[in-house]
């Protein structure tokens, strides 16, 4: 006989709701999540979606009706709880709208906890949209299976930044002027970290000095090339996964679906 197929399946879509959701849960699904779900994904009664809320997790879910405006769904198994990411955050400095939005996608991906935008001297970009940076990292975490959101910070000017900084997190500071080598530095510390990583005109003088002074900070080269401030943040974090955040261990910690 032909083995029964999996459920929920592989190609379920994937959805972050308000929660907390809880066992045996009936939830209604309407706006621009509902026509995702009828008219993207061609979801009705039956089917499967796969949901997650923050808080408690991830769940599979049933199409149990579907309307021109809603569809409902029931909750019939928890799949796995929320995720512990790595204690990292990026703090890069405001870009051009299309590269930001590049930073905000791929730090999700990558499974940064915390995205902090900067504001500095030689940037050329000093405000977020932030419903628009919410949508982007939620939907990025849709794409990876990742269960658990990144906090995206309201913008914060670097000097403010730096006096504020906490006294346990570490400071990698990607220094166009030189610093030690990133895999090399990553792989010495342990603990909670952070990426600093400057705007497209670089760090001035003395914001360069300023991050320098702070007892945290740990300046880092990135190679011999110059990268562009988008290349740098993702770049610069794929490599603290690699050496010192989660990747070692990802086959233990995927999704059962993904």
């Amino acid at each position: 006989m032909p083995a029964t197929p999996a459920w929920p399946p592989r190609s379920a879509p994937r959805l972050f709701v308000d929660g907390p959701l809880a066992e045996a849960m009936v939830l209604t699904i309407d706006g621009p999540q509902a026509h995702y779900l009828s008219r993207v994904m061609r979801a009705g009664p039956g089917d499967a979606v796969i949901l997650c809320d923050d808080q408690t997790g991830e769940w599979a879910a049933e199409v149990t009706q579907a309307n021109k405006r809603d569809l409902t769904l029931a909750l019939r198994s928890h799949l796995r709880p929320r995720e512990q990411v790595p204690d990292f955050w990026l703090c890069a400095a405001l870009l051009k709208k299309p590269n930001f939005d590049l930073v905000l996608e791929k730090a999700t991906e990558l499974g940064v906890r915390r995205i902090q935008p900067m504001l500095t001297r030689r940037g050329v970009a000093d405000k977020l949209n932030d419903e628009r940076a919410r949508t982007i990292v939620t939907e990025a975490a849709e794409q990876c299976a990742r269960t658990a959101l990144p906090e995206v910070a309201e913008p914060a000017k670097l000097d403010a930044l730096l006096r504020t900084w906490p006294e346990g997190r570490a400071l990698f500071f990607a220094d166009e002027t030189g610093g030690d080598p990133a895999a090399e530095a990553f792989r010495a510390h342990s603990g909670p970290a952070a990426l600093l990583v400057g705007p497209e005109g670089g760090f001035d003088p003395a914001e360069r000095e300023a991050i320098r002074a702070l007892p945290q900070a740990r300046p880092i080269g990135l190679g011999p090339r110059i990268l562009r401030g988008e290349t740098a943040a993702i770049a610069a974090t794929a490599l603290w996964m690699a050496v010192a955040g989660d990747w070692h261990n990802s086959l233990a910690q995927q999704s059962p679906l993904a």
